[in-house]
């Protein structure tokens, strides 16, 4: 069991940054490809972006440019960099671990979520 507390979030200005942390412990981190997703008010939760063991990135098309996410296997640690920050960001921001093993068993874990509000 994979356990995964988020931190970083907050009240930011539009244009401002702020960086995520997600921390996870119970399991082994660097077999997980980790991601960030996110769910306005009265919107489906997005794949805001993820990184795979290998290090592929991926990115959703809205934060393409201005998210950076980063993982450091030794702290067992993802990052997520939000830079040139808009009102459209402002969501509740998840960190999730995923893997598929070998006989196609799927694993996923989810944090409990921190606020990003971008607000002036």
């Amino acid at each position: 069991q994979v356990q995964l507390v988020e931190s970083g979030g907050g009240l930011v200005q539009p244009g401002g940054s702020l960086r995520l942390s997600c921390a996870a412990s119970g399991g082994t981190f660097s077999i997980y490809t980790m991601g960030w997703y996110r769910q306005a008010p009265g919107k489906l939760r997005e794949l805001v972006a993820s990184i795979t063991i290998g290090g592929i990135t991926n990115y959703v098309n809205s934060v393409k440019g201005r998210f950076t996410i980063s993982r450091d296997n030794a702290k067992a640690t993802v990052y997520l960099q939000m830079n040139s920050l808009k009102p459209e960001d402002t969501a509740v921001y998840y960190c999730n671990a995923r893997r598929t093993t070998m006989t196609a068993r799927e694993y996923a874990y989810w944090g409990q979520g921190t606020q990003v509000t971008v607000s002036s």
